[in-house]
C-alpha cells in the first residue's frame, strides 16, 4: 500500500484503487481486504484525495462520506465535474446505509456504496463487481479506438485526436505535423498474393510504422485501405522532413517480398508530410490536405520516397 506523500507508479497489471478516508483503521481494513486484488493508495483528507485522483487517475475510488471540511458527496461532485477525473468510478463508504443516503450517493455520481461496519465478504463482492465492469468498459473503449485488422488506432480515433491537437497547437502557436503513408502498388500485391497475404502485409507495415514512431504524443492510425496517418505534435520542420524518410527506410529495410511491384522486389511506401503552425481559421481537413498533396507528389515522383509540403 502506498501512502499519500510517496511518488507512485504502477508496478503490476493490477487495477488501481484510491481510498480516501480520515479514519486510518478503515483504510487499513480496506487495504488488507483488497491488497491481493489491486494496487492500493490512500489519502486521509478530501483535499489530498482530489489531488491524488487527478494525478494518478485510479480505476476505482473508495470515498468516505463524513470527513472534515468537505464531505464525500461534494468531493464526488467536484471529481465528476472535472473532465480529467469524471470517468473514475466511485464507491462511497458510509455508516448511513439508508435510502436517503443511497439516493444522495447515486445523484452525486457514485457507482455504488458500502456500509459500515465493513463486512469483508460484501466489500470484496462489491469491489469485484465494480472492477469487472471497469475492465469491460475499458475493453469497449479500446475496441472503439482500434483498427481490428492492424491493431493500431482507427480513422475515427485519429479524426478525434487531430481535432484536439489542432486546437491545442492553435492556442500554443506550435508547429503540428501530419504524415500520410501509402503502401506502393498494394492492389498488385493483393491481386498477386491474395487477400490473406495482403492483410499480413498491412499488419506488418502498421507495426513497422508504429515501432518507428516514438515521440510522446505521436499517434499512428490506419486511415483507410492501405493508407496510414500519423499525428506529429510540436515537431520542427526539419524533424518532420526526416520522419518521412525514416519511415521509408524502415519499411524498405524489412524487405517484405513484393514481386508484383514496379518499384522494387519488396514492399515500399510513399509518404507525404506537412508541418505548419495552424492559424485560427485552419481546420483539420486543411492540414490533412497538405499532407495528402505531399503524398501525391511522392507517388507522382516515382514512389518509394517522402515529400514535404507547406503552405
Amino acid at each position: 500500500m502506498q501512502n499519500d506523500s510517496a511518488e507512485w507508479a504502477k508496478t503490476s497489471g493490477k487495477p488501481e484503487i484510491l481510498i480516501v478516508d480520515d479514519n486510518v483503521e478503515i483504510i487499513k481494513t480496506l487495504a488488507a481486504l483488497l491488497n491481493d486484488a489491486a494496487e492500493i493508495r490512500f489519502a486521509t483528507t478530501p483535499e489530498q484525495g482530489m489531488v491524488m485522483a487527478a494525478k494518478t487517475h485510479p480505476d476505482l475510488l473508495l470515498l468516505d462520506v463524513e470527513m472534515p471540511r468537505l464531505d464525500g458527496f461534494e468531493v464526488c461532485r467536484q471529481l465528476k465535474a472535472d473532465p480529467m477525473t469524471a470517468d473514475i468510478a466511485i464507491i462511497f463508504v458510509t455508516g448511513h446505509a439508508n435510502n436517503e443516503h443511497e439516493v444522495a450517493a447515486l445523484e452525486a455520481g457514485a457507482a455504488d456504496f458500502i456500509g459500515k461496519p465493513l463486512v469483508p465478504a460484501v466489500v470484496r463482492a462489491r469491489i469485484k463487481t465494480q472492477l469487472s465492469l471497469i475492465e469491460k468498459t475499458k475493453l469497449l473503449i479500446k475496441l472503439a479506438k482500434v483498427d481490428g485488422l492492424t491493431g493500431i488506432y482507427n480513422r475515427r480515433y485519429f479524426d478525434t485526436q487531430l481535432e484536439q491537437e489542432l486546437r491545442r497547437h492553435q492556442r500554443l502557436s506550435a508547429p503540428l505535423g501530419i504524415a500520410i503513408v501509402d503502401i506502393d502498388h498494394f492492389k498488385a500485391f493483393n491481386d498477386g498474393y491474395g487477400h490473406v497475404k495482403g492483410d499480413e502485409c498491412l499488419r506488418d507495415v502498421a507495426q513497422i510504422i508504429n515501432a518507428s514512431t516514438r515521440r510522446p504524443g505521436e499517434i499512428v492510425a490506419r486511415y483507410g485501405g492501405e493508407e496510414f496517418t500519423i499525428i506529429l505534435p510540436a515537431i520542427e520542420e526539419s524533424s518532420a522532413r526526416n520522419y518521412g524518410q525514416w519511415i521509408c527506410e524502415h519499411v524498405r529495410s524489412r524487405q517484405l517480398e513484393h514481386a508484383f511491384s514496379s518499384v522494387a522486389p519488396f514492399v515500399t511506401v510513399s509518404v507525404g508530410v506537412t508541418c505548419v503552425v495552424p492559424r485560427q481559421k485552419d481546420t483539420a481537413a486543411d492540414i490533412v490536405a497538405l499532407a495528402d498533396l505531399a503524398l501525391y507528389l511522392a507517388k507522382d515522383g516515382g514512389r518509394n520516397k517522402s515529400e514535404f509540403k507547406v503552405r
